[in-house]
């Protein structure tokens, strides 16, 4: 892809942290190590460790794991529509009201870590085939401007980030 790191102004405040988060050296290269990255952690995870809160209200290592999914989706098909052009205006979505809806502690880690496989290996074939041009393109997500290019960052930004507080406040409690 050689995308460069998307520039303040080409999105949303709100998803500096995630930009910041996505690391250094190739986008394509970031996102394919956290398929890695993921399924060590998950996979190696019990049900019992699954279903995991580290607080009351919080969500399981479950939870998180279909939210990763959910979010891997939206945003690649934010960048799907971004990215042929398409400029009609892109809503926002409820994170708490996806995850009550999902149901994830019904499912196995297992099943869950295949679903976020087969999510980000999507983005990766979408994002390997927008042609040069596409990610220079703008749209508006929830009310605000951002181009193709944020997005692949954005995705590992957000996965990075969540990995974070799992290994800050899941896993020192699994032990």
């Amino acid at each position: 892809m050689g995308l460069t790191r998307p520039l303040p102004g080409e999105y949303p405040e709100a998803y500096a942290p995630y930009i910041a988060a996505a690391g250094e050296g190739e986008i394509s290269a970031s996102l394919q190590s956290q398929m890695g990255e993921v399924a060590a952690l998950f996979a190696g995870l019990s049900e019992a460790q699954g279903g995991f809160r580290y607080a009351p209200g919080k969500w399981s290592l479950k939870d998180l794991l279909q939210h990763l999914s959910d979010a891997e989706r939206i945003f690649t098909y934010r960048c799907l529509r971004i990215g042929r052009g398409d400029a009609t205006p892109l809503p926002g979505f409820d994170e708490e009201t996806y995850a009550v809806a999902a149901k994830a502690d019904a499912h196995s880690v297992a099943d869950l870590l295949a679903d976020w496989r087969a999510a980000r290996s999507a983005s990766l074939a979408l994002f390997r085939s927008l042609p040069e041009a596409a990610w220079d393109h703008q749209g508006t997500t929830n009310g605000r401007a951002i181009t193709a290019r944020c997005i692949p960052f954005i995705c590992a930004g957000h996965t990075a980030h969540h990995l974070t507080v799992i290994r800050e406040r899941y896993l020192p409690a699994l032990k």
